[in-house]
């Protein structure tokens, strides 16, 4: 299984890099402006909520953990591709987003609780309900 490295994971720093470079421009979607609508993606990512690192529960730092040194990693599902079935987070390519456990003590699975991740610099969606609703987490609180 092909893990996804953090290091490579630059979104926005490697466009601009691209376009300062190459000589092209560099666009950002944002919410609906008098300038013009809303898209599909800004419609999902206001769907996302926030949540402090700090505010995580102890098991997602550990996976988060994990998933910064590569592994290893308790479940063979964990780092599997997240197919973004419920349209919650924004819409992007099929291998975007990669899902990991994280561990609910006392369950005798799984349990319904994920990091997800995508390819953006520390672009991590936390889960309690197993994707019915998604935190982006911000690292720096």
């Amino acid at each position: 299984m092909r893990f996804p490295p953090r290091t490579t994971r630059l979104g926005a720093a490697a466009a601009l890099l691209s376009a300062l470079l190459v000589g092209g421009t560099v666009t950002a979607a944002g919410p609906a402006t008098a300038a013009g609508p809303a898209t599909a993606a800004d419609t999902s990512a206001a769907a996302v909520g926030s949540v402090c690192y700090s505010d995580l529960p102890s098991q997602a730092h550990d996976t988060l953990d994990l998933i910064a040194s590569g592994g290893p990693f308790p479940y063979p599902q964990d780092g599997t591709v997240f197919q973004n079935r419920e349209g919650i987070l924004p819409g992007e390519a099929t291998g975007y987003y990669h899902e990991y456990t994280v561990e609910t003590p006392g369950s005798a699975t799984r349990g319904a609780r994920r990091i997800v991740t995508g390819e953006s610099y520390q672009e991590d969606y936390y889960t309690a309900d197993h994707y019915a609703s998604f935190d982006l987490v911000d690292h720096g609180c």
